[in-house]
């Protein structure tokens, strides 16, 4: 037994962050940096202050495992199907990388099992797709109820989004690296996320949710996309978990890259600065 997995030694707090990293790890066949577990302990602490964590249903932090079987364990319900990654699809920082062919997962979580008027979806993208019609999470279908976002035309600029509705895309969300989401929060409207901007809210009127599981990854067209996180489930403050995953993301980024103090002995926030300064493409050289 590892001391600093016990609830509340050296920073890690959460019971959830606590059996997830051990789960890692055993996954792994090897412990977890104390920078990357402090980080995800951080991030489920950060989510039940805002208010946000119930309402993750499903949801995989593809990155800071050591191994892809690690990064495919969930942070929150059912471990997803892997259809044909393979470890060198996996980077520790960066997360995990589709084909637009072949590959994506499926979350095992059916689209009509959240309510029809309070669901997300979101993903963290540290490479964009590259190609028109590649869905980042979603279903298939086009007869009604079905809710995905997916790359649209305009060169792959933006993205198209169904939540729970029978038609209609939202054009003005930038489809760019980094934090894309869309929610509904009620019958007539939903709202989108990306580059680091909510949306005015498209009314489109729910439709009852359509029976099929969710895919990551897939949808309407498979994708190329490098993604790191994924989340499914009820309504949430998109910017809140905006917030969240990116601050995650950037402390994988610090203990990956920057070389320097264990997150135990360094200011978390200012590890979370420096870690997006190296995602950025910036050093402190």
């Amino acid at each position: 037994m590892t001391l600093r997995w016990v609830p509340g030694w050296n920073g890690l707090t959460e019971p959830e962050a606590v059996s997830y990293v051990a789960a890692v790890e055993a996954a792994d066949g090897q412990e977890l940096e104390f920078g990357v577990a402090k980080a995800i302990n951080d991030f489920v602490l950060g989510c039940k202050n805002d208010g946000i964590w119930d309402a993750i249903k499903a949801s995989c932090i593809l990155a800071g495992a050591r191994t892809l079987n690690g990064a495919l364990v969930p942070l929150v319900g059912t471990a997803p199907t892997n259809f044909n990654f393979v470890s060198g699809d996996y980077n520790r920082e960066t997360g995990l990388v589709g084909d637009g062919s072949t590959k994506f997962l499926d979350s095992n979580r059916n689209n009509n099992v959240d309510p029809q008027d309070s669901k997300h979806l979101s993903v963290y993208a540290t490479s964009r797709t590259t190609a028109t019609n590649q869905t980042y999470v979603g279903m298939t279908g086009n007869s009604g109820g079905e809710s995905r976002f997916s790359s649209e035309a305009n060169n792959n600029d933006v993205i198209g989004l169904r939540l729970n509705s029978p038609t209609g895309a939202v054009s003005s969300i930038a489809n760019v690296n980094g934090f894309i989401a869309v929610q509904r929060s009620n019958s007539t409207q939903y709202t989108g996320r990306g580059g680091g901007v909510t949306v005015a809210p498209a009314a489109l009127a729910s439709s009852t949710p359509a029976s099929g599981n969710l895919l990551v990854f897939d949808g309407i067209g498979k994708a190329n996309a490098r993604l790191s996180f994924y989340s499914i489930g009820e309504s949430l403050d998109l910017a809140a978990l905006d917030t969240r995953v990116t601050r995650l993301m950037n402390l994988i980024t610090y203990t990956q890259t920057a070389g320097l103090p264990d997150l135990s002995v360094m200011d978390i926030d200012a590890a979370a600065y420096i870690g997006g300064a190296y995602r950025a493409g910036g050093t402190l050289s």
